[in-house]
């Protein structure tokens, strides 16, 4: 099948992010696109690096550049494709049947989805779904928040949350999501092998959208009268107690 770019490259944009990524040997950069006005030191600096590398570079307009980028304001005039090994459709990810899988739903603050990229990936889960609708883009925010790991996070595309829960109960998954209120604790509900977790904002929770594909609710038990965890926190948890099934 044939796959979109945005399903298996990591664009970063702007100076300082692209001449990182092409002075890292474990990133492999598929190609610079340069703005045709780039001028001067700057310019000059990204070619060098590029040419050192063997990296293919394109001149566009600085519109075009503005465009691929999905930032105007802060591009600079100059991006990067990063290539992500791991990244790729919901739909090839499922194929592989992929046991922990966890979904982003309406997570939109950059730190957040680079910690829970970084987290998730730490613990062991098999796929991350970061639809390309409803969620912080994977951008250089989100890639400096989890430590260049979003590079190489088993990232599943799709178009949206709802999307992808509807993806995966058809593909036999149990969709679980988080809720302070649940009575069944992650430490203590009964888990299949294989399932599917949801993580809604801090703010408006589980999207309606994603409700009725919702099949269990679970909660994280906490003491002291605290009410609630940053949901990188609450992914934190839940990812290593998945996983910690598996080898227990």
């Amino acid at each position: 099948m044939d796959v979109s770019p945005k399903d298996k490259f990591v664009t970063v944009y702007g100076r300082k992010p692209v001449l990182e990524a092409l002075d890292d040997p474990r990133l492999e950069v598929d190609k610079v696109v340069l703005a045709d006005t780039a001028r001067g030191a700057a310019a000059r600096e990204i070619l060098d690096a590029a040419g050192r590398r063997g990296v293919a570079v394109q001149r566009a307009s600085a519109q075009r550049v503005k465009v691929l980028a999905g930032n105007g304001k802060q591009d600079q005039g100059v991006l990067a494709d990063v290539v992500a090994p791991r990244m790729r459709p919901l739909s090839v990810g499922l194929a592989e049947r992929p046991r922990g899988v966890l979904v982003l739903d309406g997570i939109t603050t950059p730190a957040n989805v680079g910690m829970i990229l970084r987290t998730a990936t730490a613990a062991g889960m098999d796929g991350i779904v970061v639809p390309r609708r409803g969620v912080a883009s994977i951008d250089p925010m989100v890639v400096k928040a989890s430590a260049g790991v979003a590079f190489r996070a088993p990232v599943l595309r799709c178009a949206t949350a709802a999307e992808a829960v509807a993806e995966l109960r058809g593909a036999g998954y149990p969709v679980f999501a988080l809720d302070a209120q649940a009575r069944s604790s992650v430490y203590t509900a009964e888990l299949p092998a294989r399932a599917a977790f949801v993580l809604g904002s801090e703010t408006a929770g589980i999207s309606d959208d994603v409700r009725p594909h919702v099949t269990g609710w679970l909660s994280i038990p906490m003491a002291a009268g605290v009410e609630s965890l940053n949901v990188a926190s609450a992914a934190a948890v839940l990812c290593f107690e998945v996983v910690r099934r598996r080898t227990a």
